[in-house]
């Protein structure tokens, strides 16, 4: 007795394991059938064991399509059966997409992060005015806000400047201009000033889940 025992590691290995080892084997029976019009017959019926198996594919668009493919993708496209629909090959199932193109930025201030260039690019294009010079002491007070981020200590507005300048190939210079950028405190009291009120409404919510428990 002991030693008709089968583990699974000893059995038939199953291509779609959602659909269990018993539709496997109706589909290895459906395989061995002698005329096309059996297996066409016992395709059908494995067809709709199938869509009972996974009643949540009914809500997907082309639901008895993509059962048709699994039948074909158990049967290991070994199945010579009529399918109402489009079949898959082998050779297209196992085709490897082409890799994605990630865009690599590597810039030369990392702690700026990507989008000050990409703000800097679009003050570029802007016509000279006041809303320029708006918004490029806006990108210049952030820049500084995120040098301080990293260097804890102070940081004087005309290394900003410089890498400002740099940043927009010499199109922006505010290194003889007469405005000075946001002081550096100010800065970074306003981050400190959020962070407290976000912990200070964490702890009343963490206060208020402890009202109504009972003590024992």
């Amino acid at each position: 007795m002991i030693d008709d025992i089968e583990y699974n590691t000893e059995r038939e290995h199953l291509i779609i394991p959602e659909y269990g080892r018993h539709l496997q084997k109706m589909v290895n029976y459906a395989k061995g059938l002698p005329t096309k019009e059996e297996r066409n017959k016992v395709a059908k019926s494995i067809i709709n064991v199938m869509g009972n198996l996974q009643p949540h594919l009914r809500d997907v668009p082309d639901f008895q399509h993509k059962l048709w493919d699994q039948l074909f993708i158990i049967a290991d496209f070994e199945l010579d059966a009529d399918s109402p629909y489009p079949t898959t090959t082998k050779e297209e199932l196992n085709e490897k997409p082409e890799p994605l193109k990630y865009p690599q930025n590597f810039p030369k201030y990392r702690f700026y992060g990507n989008n000050i260039k990409t703000m800097i690019d679009v003050a570029n294009t802007w016509e000279e005015g006041e809303l320029k010079e708006a918004l490029v002491y806006t990108i210049a007070n952030h820049m500084k806000k995120c040098f301080l981020n990293w260097n804890k200590d102070t940081v004087d507005d005309y290394v900003i400047f410089n890498h400002l300048y740099e940043l927009s190939d010499g199109k922006i210079n505010l290194k003889e201009g007469a405005e000075d950028l946001s002081d550096s405190t100010s800065l970074m009291r306003n981050k400190k000033k959020y962070s407290n009120s976000n912990n200070k409404k964490s702890h009343h919510k963490k206060n208020n889940s402890n009202r109504n428990r009972k003590r024992y």
